[in-house]
């Protein structure tokens, strides 16, 4: 029998990224890197792993997978999003293209945890 380790890293990532998101609204010192950069990279795995169990509650298939193209997509409308359009309409948004790679990254570690499954 397979672990299924995809829905362990959901939970794990949004504790992390609820941690993180609360110690900004209570204004509390984090790390640089953690305050700028660790939301980013958990956001697409978090997203993309509702998509998911929507997508196989609703096709009534327990084994469907979220293709590579289809990842590749929504990180690539993320990165437009919040690093292109947002920033010249909304002061707290920066465009910033470390972000973009990390929503790449997490778009691959998604890819690669759903695989496990």
């Amino acid at each position: 029998m397979q672990k299924r380790i995809l829905p362990y890293y959901f939970y794990i990532s949004v504790s992390v990224g609820s941690f993180i998101y609360l110690a900004q609204q209570f204004e509390i010192t984090l790390p640089k890197i953690v305050n700028n950069y660790v939301n980013d990279f958990l956001i697409l795995p978090i997203v993309l792993t509702i998509c998911l169990f929507i997508l196989r509650w609703s096709r009534g298939d327990k084994n469907y997978t979220i293709p590579i193209g289809v990842i590749m997509y929504i990180c690539a409308f993320y990165g437009v999003i919040f690093e292109y359009l947002l920033p010249k309409f909304h002061p707290r948004y920066t465009a910033d293209f470390i972000d973009v790679f990390l929503y790449f990254m997490g778009g691959v570690v998604f890819y690669f945890l759903q695989k496990k499954e």
